[in-house]
């Protein structure tokens, strides 16, 4: 179970099933450090041991314990790549910033396999690619066209028609997709887990239950107040994504905290297993109100998608993705299920992710938009770049003022209606 967690989001399969627990004190008294990291999830955690390698002394502050909010509930899908096709990105943004976000994202599975390899991190690793499956005709001539792209920049995405996707999948669903060799899964939880305790082996200091109430500054040192202590430092980095809230303004009015919910069966007897993903990737669908799916290394199916705020609208997704779930796959019909969880990512307007110097000496990276295993791990090591004085124009994504979204007060209502939206595109298969 998640602790300090409402009871609709606390049952999850990965604390179930999570290394052992990493619990950090709290902080107490006055502190001192090279760089302040806010935020103990994967972010944070990277560009805490990206630093501590460089020998910078580093702490780290966080409200609850290292993995608990997104980090350590996601899907553990190590996807590559943006939301965007790598031309689209290029034309829009120019060729320099384009071309760094295309190959920081591409390459951001890498970072996180060989981070794994080098610390040991026991967490389930994969690599066994990522499928894409489009939900129809157009969106499979969609795929078709980012597999080019792709496959323009060395990429070996292999095309897969619909008897081919299906086969690998165990449902006659989907109209075809693509596989990215570069994605695979992982336990969340665990990598998140692993990636602390690499960071504290290294160096870094990470206490827990220190929510930062509030930062002042003097003469260019910035002072971050806890409950119980005070850290004092030259720089520091906001790592907090879905969780941010208003500590640095107008941080927390340039994303929209969305609710990400998923669900998970028993281990399935050896006969399904034979008919569902056989190849063990994980893949994702097409669909504006995306689902994602996988079997865990015990043989559970696990279902997850977007949900909205209050108790019910989060328990009838869960039973909705039940539901989508034996529809995809009757294989699991009659299979019991035994979790259901949830927590909070960050989506921005323009859905690409956010460097941001808030600041002198403080900086954000944050908006991953469900693609945070890979892309949050890769955001981190620019951002520890960003703290060893690289310049901004060097670092391998570029730098952005902030950008309130407007109206944001009224973002939830927002949510709940576009994903309302999304699912009646869905059923009409537009």
């Amino acid at each position: 179970m998640i602790k300090n967690e409402y009871s609709f989001n606390r049952n999850s399969l990965w604390s179930a099933t999570a290394n052992a627990e990493l619990l950090c004190e709290p902080l107490v008294g006055n502190k001192e450090a090279d760089v302040v990291i806010v935020g103990a999830g994967y972010t944070g955690l990277s560009a805490a041991l990206h630093l501590v390698e460089k020998k910078k002394k580093v702490i780290i502050l966080d409200s609850e314990n290292p993995g608990w909010g997104a980090s350590g509930r996601n899907g553990g899908q190590v996807n590559p790549g943006l939301k965007e096709d790598p031309d689209d990105i290029e034309e829009k943004f120019g060729i320099e910033d384009g071309r760094k976000m295309v190959q920081i994202s591409g390459d951001a599975p890498d970072l996180v396999f060989s981070l794994i390899k080098k610390h040991n991190i026991k967490c389930d690793a994969i690599r066994s690619g990522w499928i894409r499956a489009a939900h129809s005709k157009d969106a499979f001539e969609k795929q078709k066209k980012r597999a080019k792209d792709w496959q323009a920049r060395g990429v070996p995405i292999e095309i897969l028609d619909k008897d081919h996707i299906n086969a690998m999948l165990g449902t006659n669903e989907y109209y075809g997709g693509t596989l990215d060799p570069r994605g695979g899964n992982l336990h969340p939880l665990n990598y998140a887990l692993g990636l602390a305790d690499a960071a504290i082996k290294s160096g870094a200091i990470i206490y827990g239950s220190s929510k930062v109430l509030d930062i002042s500054t003097v003469d260019n040192i910035h002072i971050l107040r806890t409950e119980n202590g005070v850290v004092k430092s030259p720089k520091i980095l906001l790592c907090t994504n879905g969780y941010t809230d208003g500590l640095v303004a107008p941080l927390d009015r340039t994303v929209v905290p969305v609710h990400s919910v998923q669900v998970a069966t028993v281990p399935l007897s050896d006969n399904i297993l034979k008919s569902i993903l056989p190849g063990k990737q994980a893949p994702s669908d097409t669909r504006r109100s995306l689902l994602y799916f996988r079997l865990d290394p015990s043989g559970r199916f696990i279902m997850g998608g977007r949900g909205a705020y209050s108790k019910n609208e989060v328990e009838n997704q869960q039973e909705f993705l039940r539901k989508e779930a034996k529809r995809i796959f009757p294989q699991l019909k009659g299979v019991d299920w035994q979790y259901a969880w949830g927590g909070f990512i960050a989506v921005t307007a323009d859905h690409y992710p956010h460097l941001n110097i808030l600041k002198k000496g403080i900086i954000s990276g944050l908006g991953y938009n469900g693609r945070g295993v890979a892309m949050a791990t890769a955001m981190g090591k620019v951002m520890a770049d960003w703290a060893m004085g690289i310049a901004e124009n060097n670092l391998d994504f570029p730098v952005t003022v902030p950008r309130p979204i407007p109206f944001h007060k009224f973002s939830k209502l927002g949510v709940k209606l576009t994903l309302v939206k999304y699912k009646l595109l869905d059923l009409l298969g537009l």
